[in-house]
């Protein structure tokens, strides 16, 4: 099997994962900053295991040291953000935002990676616009401040990626996940220790109910997926990749209908949108391989 392919299949197995996040997002009763610095705790945890040890740092140049943690920043953020729209607009409609990922890739990874604008990649991403219009005529004026925030989170996920991309050849997918899930977390400690001095402390300790959802978050959807995604970074473009996880609504919307019961919330506009989104996704592939001369 080719590494192309091999990187193909990785990346769909890995999006099927994040396609659960969101529903543990709804089913962990915790703050969204609080949720995922359990999130990136456990997986920096388990991500030492493969690492074995903390040893690597020493290897590491300082310089890189810092753009990994900065990655690591974004994440939390771009985490962060995706939860708060989970719990503000739902796991489906906060999934169907994050198809845009593609649509902020299209012009910030040539820019990270210094390469030649594709008009086709940013044309095709252009095409989910229409279907987000859909999702969001689809859904109550409650939830709009919930889709601004997951579209937040889609371009901050574009951003991660590319660095990712641009920074993935100068060290082992495994150190820098370690690198990023710390620095996410020391990030998000800082924020929750400035809530409590000013007033506003955050509930920190899960129900007990809530630890099970929170280590298949962290070890699962965050350790394995995320370790996924990198591997198959390395024989495939961050947009190639994003348009894949593109599909992360799919998965999602039918776990979050076997499991949360929200295709009863849902009407006709929204799975009119979602189905313009897929087929931007798949009609991708073939487009590239028809004008990649063109373009």
């Amino acid at each position: 099997m080719q590494e192309e392919t091999k990187s193909y299949l990785l990346i769909h197995l890995a999006v099927v994962l994040f396609g659960f996040t969101a529903i543990l997002g709804t089913l962990i009763d915790l703050n969204a900053f609080v949720l995922v610095w359990w999130r990136v705790l456990i997986a920096a945890v388990g991500l030492t295991f493969f690492t074995k040890g903390i040893g690597f740092l020493k290897s590491i140049p300082l310089k890189d040291l810092r753009k990994f943690s900065i990655i690591g920043f974004i994440i939390a953020l771009h985490w962060t953000a995706f939860f708060a729209s989970v719990k503000l607009a739902g796991a489906s409609v906060c999934l169907v935002c994050m198809a845009t990922t593609c649509l902020f890739i299209s012009f910030i990874e040539p820019l990270i990676l210094k390469q030649r604008f594709r008009l086709l990649d940013f044309s095709v991403a252009l095409l989910i616009v229409p279907g987000m219009v859909f999702v969001v005529n689809s859904v109550g004026v409650s939830k709009i401040v919930g889709i601004l925030i997951g579209l937040a989170s889609a371009a901050l996920a574009a951003l991660f990626a590319s660095l990712n991309k641009k920074y993935i050849s100068h060290t082992s997918v495994w150190n820098l996940s370690w690198i990023e899930m710390m620095s996410a977390w020391i990030t998000l400690g800082i924020i929750i220790l400035g809530a409590d001095i000013l007033g506003q402390p955050l509930r920190i300790i899960p129900h007990p109910e809530d630890w099970i959802y929170l280590f298949l978050l962290g070890i699962v959807c965050t350790t394995i997926g995320h370790a996924m995604s990198l591997f198959a970074l390395r024989h495939i473009s961050a947009f190639s990749l994003n348009l894949v996880v593109n599909l992360e609504p799919v998965y999602g919307i039918i776990l979050a209908a076997l499991l949360l019961k929200e295709n009863k919330e849902l009407n006709a506009h929204f799975y009119i949108g979602t189905g313009l989104i897929i087929l931007a996704v798949f009609t991708y592939p073939f487009l590239k391989k028809k004008f990649i001369y063109a373009f």
